[in-house]
């Protein structure tokens, strides 16, 4: 539905919004196993006494000398029964009374029910309390409730077994723990313990090495121990308070710079080349470093934006020059456009750069993991420098659990959501409560495949995302291509392209491996990342000129290279998104995110992948490989006639009282131009509703099922339908919204015009759909809600979270193809918008 004469501003809208309130009702209960009672309670009282009189005995002999604390707890695995009768997790913390509570028993990891392996809960008892945790199975055994039910029947009736914990009950990374050989391992401990410098004492004792930094994420520290697996398995038996561990992912090191034919002709264009201002906004690199002396990047990347966490230079390392290229396409987007004109070329932003890759002569250096990397870089950017800015994060590394929040993913959440960082000592601190003011747009690739085969789409499939494209708060960016000429050369005679023009790139990965009912999709949208030539018989050119972007090179100071896959595209939405911050100076990084996303079109071949698969379902699984298909320069930053995209900044408090109650939500009026929608009849008109906001992570692995979410909240929204007041409206979102927070899956959407519907697009943090419909219905359709679903704030009842208030950004766009309709002009007239008018010439 794109068309040409794209001119006008968003229009933004202010004072279009009203809190309502809900009115409650009770939820349904869990689903709890038929046991009997008295020989299943006696069977897991024993199973506990059993589990802690073997802690005491292996206490003894696995503590090494009297210099380590003795451990003040027990570590118990819970087993259910199967994945019909889920474990209550919410009853696995308790804590003391008091201005200081302490913990009785707290929830350190679950690992969901697989391949035959029963749901685990791994939770922690102290000592002090083992008395109180065995009573919940004799009061189980011997009390009622006030209904006639055993006491405790909800916990103990899903509850299979009760055993000791063992080392690998503590590991929450994909696949089996290397068990032979030396190997890093990241050690995930509870920060709240008063045992959490224990992991000195332990890692001194047995000579083992240990990095001397260390990461804390809300109640969690991470430490990297270099160690055997039998180095670690008197972990759970000793005094450090471990609640998981990870396979690490560490930066590696990269081979020396390899030289490329430089290019004299770009003199030519520098010349040409107008910098921007210098606090306009700006792309921060995240990568490996950027030869900022390029005759073409100099003057929009100075020294005292050029920074390192890694060694004295910020230069870049890569053997191919990645981290220059990527910021030739964030400043001027293809060069071959510029390189072959000889207009003048006005930037309307700038550069910065953190190299976060060693180079040569660094592989001597401790690993340093992506999160900490992450931290660091973008303070250091902000300390420098107080302007807008979009973070463009190029790197990327395998996925551990797929699709699940990893310590990097997680770090990239809390950056976005406005956590600071600060530091002591070695140890970086993500700092709570996020503070909106310093709320950051964080955009990421969403990675490449490790190899290339004929039949391209399904090796995407089949390849996920990579960490930390997963992540909520991001704008995860795949890659797609409209590059698809064969070259001329009589060596590539018989080879062709593997995607069609407009296609998904062969390059890209996307998120259908994901748990679909759970994490997000992803990638967001897609940008050109260049296409792969295959003989047909199994080889592959993945870097063609023909089939690549132009940018700058690293191999001298006015080479060119050839850039493709994610990580070329993101650069170009980095790129989008910084004009974006420098045409509407107001809007909050949750806006532009939103905007990218709301400004997509799917190309034909994506929209006739689309048409073709007419159900919710499959639409879903095409949106994980594509997104939301291809924003452009223009449908980012201009409005039309016929395409009229509204623009709300709101925030409400949605939880208060010591219930943490959901008792707000926001109902906004639309100023829509109800009197051209009723002329068009039956003229179809498409309404795209983009929600976009920002969640606080909660990176640990201890239930992202039920209440423990990795999300501290969730929002989501309704649009009236034709044939609904304000009044039934307001009550249907009232037992939609309490559905939801009594953790009740949605049921088929009422309306089919709906392209997603609720299950699909409530995921993640950016909620996006579209309407489809007749003007005259979309008329009647005038107010929407926005409301509030629980999370770990809520549903941990944490005391400093309540009564916060929540920001979101809400994006509304209607188009026709109906090009003598004017729809901008009557909604502007409604928000009393300035419009100019052309006068005729005579």
């Amino acid at each position: 539905m794109a068309e040409a004469g794209r001119d006008l501003d968003h229009l933004f809208v202010h004072g279009y919004a009203e809190t309502a309130s809900f009115h409650r009702r009770g939820g349904p209960g869990p689903k709890r196993r038929v046991v009997d009672r008295a020989a299943h309670g006696e069977g897991l009282r024993a199973g506990a006494e059993d589990a802690f009189a073997e802690s005491n005995a292996e206490r003894a002999t696995q503590l090494p000398s009297e210099d380590e604390l003795r451990a003040s707890g027990t570590t118990l695995v819970l087993e259910g029964e199967g994945s019909a009768f889920p474990l209550k997790l919410d009853s696995l913390t308790r804590y003391t009374q008091g201005r200081s509570p302490r913990p009785k028993w707290i929830l350190l990891s679950v690992r969901e029910a697989h391949d035959g392996l029963p749901e685990r809960a791994t939770i922690w008892v102290a000592d002090d309390h083992r008395q109180e945790f065995l009573q919940i199975f004799q009061d189980y055994l011997e009390k009622q409730t006030n209904n006639g039910n055993p006491r405790y029947q909800d916990l103990v009736a899903n509850i299979a077994r009760i055993r000791g914990a063992i080392l690998s009950d503590l590991w929450t990374s994909d696949g089996e723990p290397p068990y032979r050989g030396i190997h890093w391992w990241e050690l995930w401990l509870d920060a709240t313990s008063e045992h959490a410098r224990a992991i000195d004492d332990y890692v001194r004792e047995r000579r083992l090495r240990s990095l001397t930094r260390s990461l804390r994420l809300r109640d969690r520290v991470i430490v990297w121990v270099e160690a055997s697996w039998s180095h670690l398995e008197s972990l759970p038996f000793t005094a450090v308070p471990v609640t998981e561990i990870r396979r690490p992912e560490f930066i590696e090191s990269v081979e020396d710079l390899s030289p490329e034919d430089q290019q004299d002709y770009v003199s030519d264009l520098a010349e040409r080349i107008i910098p921007a201002a210098p606090d306009a906004p700006a792309v921060c690199h995240l990568d490996t470093g950027v030869l900022r002396t390029h005759v073409l990047l100099r003057d929009s990347l100075p020294e005292d934006s050029h920074h390192t966490v890694i060694g004295m230079s910020g230069t870049d390392v890569h053997r191919h020059g990645h981290g220059t290229s990527m910021a030739g396409l964030a400043l001027f987007g293809n060069l071959d456009l510029h390189l072959l004109s000889n207009a003048p070329v006005v930037l309307r932003h700038r550069l910065e750069s953190v190299r976060m890759r060693p180079g040569v002569g660094e592989r001597r250096l401790e690993p340093i993991d992506f999160g900490s990397a992450t931290v660091q870089a973008t303070a250091l950017t902000e300390i420098a420098h107080s302007r807008p800015r979009v973070f463009c994060l190029t790197l990327s590394y395998p996925p551990d659990n797929t699709g699940e929040p990893t310590l990097w993913s997680a770090s990239v959440d809390a950056l976005a959501v406005g956590t600071d960082s600060t530091r002591e000592g070695d140890e970086f601190q993500l700092i709570a409560k996020p503070d909106p003011d310093n709320a950051r747009l964080i955009i990421v690739a969403a990675g490449n495949v490790d190899s290339y085969r004929q039949d391209h789409r399904t090796n995407s499939e089949t390849s996920p995302v990579e960490d930390p494209g997963q992540a909520w708060n991001a704008l995860t960016v795949g890659a797609y291509t409209d590059l698809a000429n064969t070259p001329q050369h009589p060596q590539y005679a018989g080879w062709s392209p593997l995607a069609e023009a407009g296609d998904l790139s062969p390059h890209s990965r996307t998120s259908i491996m994901f748990n679909q009912r759970k994490w997000p999709i992803k990638p967001d949208i897609c940008m050109e990342g260049g296409n792969v030539l295959s003989d047909g018989a199994g080889d592959f050119d993945q870097s063609h000129s023909l089939l690549s972007l132009r940018s700058t090179g690293a191999s001298s100071d006015i080479a060119l290279t050839s850039a493709n896959a994610t990580s070329a595209a993101t650069a170009q939405a980095s790129r989008l998104a910084a004009l974006a911050m420098g045409r509407y100076p107001n809007y909050w990084p949750e806006t532009i995110r939103g905007l990218l996303t709301h400004s997509a079109e799917w190309t034909a071949p994506m929209q006739r992948q689309l048409d073709a698969d007419t159900g919710k379902g499959a639409r879903h699984q095409l949106l994980r490989q594509f997104g939301w298909g291809v924003p452009t320069e223009d449908t980012v930053l201009n409005s039309s006639q016929q395409a009229v995209t509204l623009i709300t900044q709101d925030q409400f408090v949605p939880f208060e009282g010591a219930d943490f109650a959901m008792r707000r939500l926001r109902l906004h009026s639309l100023p829509w131009p109800a009197e051209q929608l009723s002329d068009l009849g039956s003229v179809d008109v498409r309404l795209r509703v983009t929600l976009s906001y920002f969640i606080e992570p909660s990176a640990s692995r201890r239930g992202w099922r039920n209440r423990y979410l990795y999300a501290s909240h969730g929002l989501r929204f309704d649009l009236q339908g034709p044939l609904e007041d304000q009044t039934d409206f307001v009550a249907r979102v009232n037992r939609e919204a309490l559905n939801a927070e009594a953790g009740t899956p949605p049921g088929k959407n009422a309306s089919q015009r709906w392209l997603l519907g609720e299950q699909a697009r409530n995921l993640g943090s950016l909620h996006q759909d579209e309407w489809h419909g007749t003007g005259a219905d979309l008329a009647r359709c005038n107010s929407l809600a926005v409301f509030p679903t629980g999370g770990w704030w809520k549903n941990g009842r944490r005391k400093d979270r309540r009564e916060t208030p929540i920001r979101y950004a809400l994006l509304l766009s209607l188009q026709t193809k109906e090009q003598s309709v004017d729809l901008y002009t009557p909604i502007a007239i409604q928000l009393q918008v300035p419009i100019a008018t052309v006068v005729p010439a005579t």
